[in-house]
């Protein structure tokens, strides 16, 4: 191959979003040291902080990596990654949760460039979400699920808002929070309630 056509493919290969993303997916590995970091949790402490966009490129970026990765939609309440990547809603955790399908028929693969990423949607919105994220058989899930994937991120809606993301907290072994430069408040990033100690903020 010429030279030329490296640099050509290292170009078309190469976006500074896509950089960014691999420095925050290598910040999360190197915290993982001592201790796997399998399942991540995302969450923020308000809406419109692009935490769902943060879950999408950190799921891309560790099934470029080669890693085996689930994303999970667990924003039951306000779904958007089966816009993001032109799935079936009506095809996901919420189905699973209630028995309708099987796990295995649920997962949608997203072919990416040299890779394939796993989603599971939302499903349809159920009128209690936090009840079905609290249940013992969401906690069963994600164990089942850990035997399958390298990576699972899980989206989850903002944590000052609802619940949902500090009853799977448990479930995760580290959170991601979303903040927006010079809009979140840091009162508000401070007075959050606690998730895990395996947390890491990220601005």
């Amino acid at each position: 191959m010429s030279n030329t056509k490296r640099n050509k493919r290292r170009k078309d290969s190469y976006s500074p979003t896509s950089e960014q993303f691999k420095l925050i997916r290598t910040g999360i590995d190197f915290s993982g040291i001592d201790e796997k970091k399998q399942v991540i949790l995302i969450t923020s402490p308000e809406s419109g902080t692009g935490k769902s966009t943060v879950s999408s490129h950190l799921a891309v970026a560790y099934a470029e990596k080669g890693a085996r990765t689930l994303l999970i939609d667990a924003d039951m309440r306000k779904p958007t990654l089966h816009k993001r990547f032109s799935k079936n809603l009506h095809l996901g955790l919420s189905n699973v949760m209630t028995g309708d399908i099987s796990l295995e028929d649920s997962i949608q693969e997203v072919e990416l460039r040299a890779s394939t990423l796993s989603i599971l949607t939302s499903g349809p919105i159920p009128p209690n979400p936090n009840d079905l994220l609290s249940s013992k058989k969401m906690s069963e899930l994600i164990e089942a699920l850990r035997d399958s994937f390298d990576k699972i991120i899980i989206d989850t809606p903002p944590v000052t808002i609802v619940s949902d993301a500090l009853v799977l907290a448990d479930s995760a072994d580290g959170t991601v929070l979303v903040c927006r430069y010079h809009k979140t408040l840091k009162r508000k990033k401070q007075n959050m309630p606690s998730t895990n100690s395996g947390s890491q903020k990220r601005n």
